[in-house]
């Protein structure tokens, strides 16, 4: 496998083979590919959970090589994303004290695409297993996700006024409350997989928990936000640290995601680093794309405040690249997360594809 590194489309740099723990593998491409068309779901193929409405109506995936059964992208990200919308509904409910699981699903509940729980769930079945094994470890890791977006959102952090369209859970709820339910959503993510996780041999639990802690902790989420506060503003801050930034920040999680479903659907050492590759371009991906938009969609467009990494005086992807440079890197980095899926069933492998090309050509 290729280094993945901010500089792909100039020099590679080491950043990412650090970052790895384990061995890469060099795959070949696989032979599908898919290709983009715009369409719009009518209102009655959509659920109540209208936050499918974002994301169902924007892409559908097609295969270009025509008499082959076609993937219906928005059809499986509304399937899932309903039911993951249903299991967190399920697990954190409204209860004494109530301020606390208000502001808990306010949060939870408000939106977003569950592209993270939709990863966990298809690498699962990927390997074999099924959605119920893997339901748990995606409800945990959309909780950890919405913990970080709070947190985030802080005044003393990014300080936003605007998540998801609505306003951010500080505002609503204080800012002594806000810390308070981004706490508890993290700490009852380790233990709804724990205690939840159904049809998984206990050694592999524990497995993915352990995954799940390191990839938010001092060496993970955690480690990458405090890089990013200390790089605002520094004139020295180059592409080798910003992408030591975006693995750590936005990659980690999304790598959990998919470690975790390989590991309770069963999947191989190799199956599972095969996935992990996957998900540091996927993350890397997220991240460049997320920049882009940034700079090139308005606040209503995107559901939270545009322009505010530029406010902020951040390094991005665009401000040491430039807007076309960034764009070029997004597309190897697709290019290079498909293809640690060669060797995989096609079919069972078109999700994770699909979700890898609506990350890189998604406008919110």
């Amino acid at each position: 496998m290729s280094a993945v590194s901010l500089a792909a489309s100039l020099q590679s740099c080491s950043i990412f083979t650090q970052a790895c723990r384990s061995s890469c593998f060099p795959l070949k491409r696989g032979s599908k590919s898919f290709v983009i068309s715009r369409q719009r779901l009518s209102s009655s193929s959509i659920s109540s959970l209208s936050v499918y409405a974002v994301l169902a109506k924007e892409e559908t995936l097609t295969e270009e090589e025509e008499g082959k059964p076609t993937f219906n992208f928005k059809e499986y990200m509304v399937q899932k994303g309903n039911s993951v919308n249903r299991a967190l509904d399920a697990a954190v409910f409204l209860r004494e004290p109530l301020k606390i699981h208000e502001a808990m699903r306010y949060s939870l509940m408000a939106g977003g695409k569950r592209v993270r729980p939709v990863l966990c769930i298809a690498a699962c079945e990927l390997v074999g297993g099924n959605e119920s094994m893997a339901m748990p470890a995606a409800c945990a890791v959309e909780m950890i996700h919405t913990m970080s977006l709070i947190h985030d959102d802080l005044p003393c952090m990014d300080n936003d006024d605007l998540r998801r369209g609505k306003p951010t859970n500080h505002k609503v709820f204080g800012e002594d409350v806000a810390v308070l339910a981004g706490d508890a959503l993290l700490a009852f993510a380790f233990e709804h997989v724990a205690v939840s996780t159904i049809g998984v041999a206990p050694p592999r639990i524990v497995r993915a928990i352990g995954e799940l802690a390191k990839s938010i902790g001092s060496e993970g989420l955690v480690a990458g936000q405090v890089v990013d506060i200390n790089s605002e503003g520094a004139a020295d801050a180059g592409l080798q640290q910003l992408e030591f930034i975006h693995l750590h920040k936005t990659a980690a999680l999304l790598e959990a995601a998919v470690v975790l479903g390989a590991i309770l659907g069963g999947g191989s050492n190799e199956e599972v680093e095969k996935l992990r590759n996957f998900a540091r371009y996927i993350g890397l991906l997220f991240q460049v794309v997320d920049d882009i938009l940034d700079v090139t969609k308005s606040s209503n467009e995107l559901g939270k405040t545009a322009g505010k990494d530029l406010v902020a005086d951040k390094v991005t992807y665009p401000k040491l690249m430039g807007i076309e440079k960034s764009r070029e890197f997004a597309q190897k980095l697709n290019r290079d997360a498909q293809d640690q899926l060669s060797g995989f069933d096609p079919q069972k492998a078109a999700p994770l594809i699909a979700l890898a090309n609506y990350i890189a050509y998604r406008q919110n």
